[in-house]
């Protein structure tokens, strides 16, 4: 199946079919030297990375709506340094975003922190898929949607308004895999939530919140991914 889907457009997305091999990712069994050396060279630079355990997709396809694809967990080290050598590895990264929409239609994202590898980089609170999100040994996209907006926000969206459907948006730098959730509470009053949420944690991920009111309101330190799904839900066009 290898990487079959069609890159650089917002796809509707009925179901999803994304399992977990139980077996090594083949991009860490034949790069486990360079893998070593390079995690030594970033903590270097950055002592507070830990090398908890991702996925990594060795497949991807979309068929009539469905996304269908197979991935294997991988150590973050690994991931680092796939992150530089993408092309052509055998490898893909596929994420999920909870696109937090707020009372007054305005979207709600985060700033990460500094001490992160995406410091300052702006996009809805979100992190890569892991073992835990699995059931079955398939994912469940929204757990981990759920999952990663409560550990960096503070925000509990279990009972938020759900998004009929998923979409996915895929580029050369990944797949994301989004849906819409919508609140009541207006996006200064999530704001102040989560900034206080922020305030208390020892070791806080994110920076801040980011509110975004409209398609041309586009911060500073936008991740690249984040521009199209800004205008899709703006535009109305779901």
């Amino acid at each position: 199946m290898s990487f079959d889907l069609p890159r650089n457009v917002i796809l509707p997305v009925d179901a999803i079919d994304v399992r977990l091999d139980p077996g090594p990712h083949p991009f860490a069994v034949s790069n486990a030297e360079a893998i070593a050396e390079n995690w030594r060279q970033e903590i270097t630079a950055n002592p507070a990375l830990f090398d908890g355990t991702v996925v990594l997709l060795s497949e991807l396809a979309y068929r009539d709506n469905r996304l269908a694809g197979r991935c294997h967990a991988v150590k973050y080290s690994t991931f680092l340094l796939w992150r530089k050598r993408r092309e052509n590895s055998g490898a893909e990264h596929a994420y999920a975003h909870a696109v937090l929409v707020a009372g007054d239609n305005a979207l709600v994202a985060i700033r990460m922190g500094r001490h992160t590898v995406n410091a300052g980089r702006v996009y809805f609170a979100a992190g890569s898929f892991e073992p835990i999100d699995f059931r079955d040994g398939m994912v469940d996209v929204d757990f981990n949607m759920i999952r990663e907006v409560g550990e960096e926000t503070g925000l509990d969206l279990s009972t938020a308004e759900r998004g009929h459907r998923y979409h996915a948006l895929s580029t050369a730098s990944g797949t994301v895999i989004f849906r819409q959730y919508r609140v009541t509470e207006t996006a200064d009053e999530l704001a102040r939530r989560v900034r206080a949420f922020v305030a208390a944690e020892a070791e806080p991920e994110i920076e801040g919140p980011v509110i975004i009111r409209g398609a041309g309101d586009l911060p500073d330190g936008l991740m690249p991914h984040m521009k199209p799904l800004i205008e899709w839900h703006f535009g109305g066009d779901r």
